[in-house]
């Protein structure tokens, strides 16, 4: 990454990008440029993403769950993403195949990176997004899904797992294809921080 701080982006990267995801070479140069300004060092921190990721919920506490998020993309480990892993994460989230996102999810979701999921990394989770949803939203959930716990329980018995079982990618992914009620349990309502991103650029 020696032209990381330069400020073209390299042409192996632009074409890779163009490659793996939708994006067209004029968005990727402007989002380089916008990049660079938030972050001259050409990365961004694990703090730097939580205060990016907060900005655009303001009413919530959105520390746990963005710090699970930066993981998921942080394809190096190692504690920054670059510009490269960013587009990635843009594209996974808002513009990807629904397989490419379920992919993600299941990284999101394999907390310690062991290629499978267990109940209490559900939890986990579960509880991040709980610490994001408006407090008169939660209050509309339905009775069994209203807590973390209630939600993780709900999501489990969905996969027809016992409690100390584990699910590999693919029954996480197959399940959650054949079942649109998982999808809506797993993820945090991406409609809201559409909105939410919208209102940033008015």
């Amino acid at each position: 990454m020696g032209n990381s701080k330069s400020g073209a982006l390299s042409k192996e990267i632009l074409e890779e990008l163009q490659l793996n995801t939708k994006f067209t070479e004029e968005e990727l140069c402007a989002w380089y440029q916008s990049f660079l300004k938030e972050c001259p060092s050409g990365l961004i921190t694990r703090q730097e993403f939580q205060s990016i990721y907060s900005k655009f919920f303001p009413e919530a506490d959105p520390k746990a769950y963005a710090q699970h998020v930066f993981r998921s993309f942080d394809a190096n480990s190692d504690g920054t993403l670059d510009f490269k892993e960013y587009v990635i994460a843009l594209h996974m989230t808002t513009a990807g195949k629904t397989n490419q996102k379920l992919e993600w999810a299941f990284s999101l979701y394999d907390v310690d990176g062991n290629g499978t999921i267990s109940k209490n990394e559900v939890l986990e989770i579960i509880m991040a997004i709980f610490k994001m949803i408006n407090p008169e939203d939660l209050k509309n959930l339905p009775d069994d899904e209203n807590t973390p716990e209630k939600r993780a329980e709900k999501i489990w018995g969905f996969f027809g797992k016992k409690d100390d079982d584990k699910l590999t990618e693919k029954e996480f992914i197959e399940g959650t294809l054949a079942n649109k009620e998982i999808l809506r349990l797993i993820q945090f309502e991406p409609q809201k921080v559409k909105e939410k991103i919208k209102e940033k650029k008015h």
